[in-house]
């Protein structure tokens, strides 16, 4: 049986989200400013690491970072409803593009839900 991984297409598929993501976040006026000019693509390669490792690829992720602690690794920044709102938005437009079996785009979809929600630090 494959992967999860394997089903949406490896490496050239999460590769492809994330860049398609960070895209829209270079233009997004409240997911922009979280993001510091000097690493952004560091926080692409670590998207695109820990997506792959979640959904039963390489160990990538946890090799360089350890474990993935998404909430206080995001600690620092101001999360709230809009942020969440614009980051769901950002993977929102580029998971709909994508080519994916209805189901697997309801797992995916599903999971960055969840995610997004889990990582509001900040009442409205």
């Amino acid at each position: 049986m494959s992967t999860h991984y394997e089903q949406l297409g490896g490496e050239a598929f999460f590769a492809d989200l994330v860049s398609q993501f960070y895209a829209y976040v270079a233009v997004d006026p409240i997911l922009r400013p979280m993001y510091p000019e000097t690493d952004m693509k560091g926080a692409a390669t670590r998207l695109q690491w820990f997506l792959e490792q979640y959904w039963g690829g390489p160990t990538t992720y946890q090799e360089n970072r350890g474990h993935p602690r998404l909430r206080m690794r995001h600690a620092e920044f101001h999360i709230d409803s809009a942020a969440r709102d614009a980051w769901l938005n950002a993977m929102h437009a580029v998971v709909d593009g994508m080519d994916i079996k209805p189901e697997l785009r309801a797992e995916l979809w599903t999971y960055l839900e969840m995610a997004a929600n889990s990582m509001v630090n900040q009442p409205d």
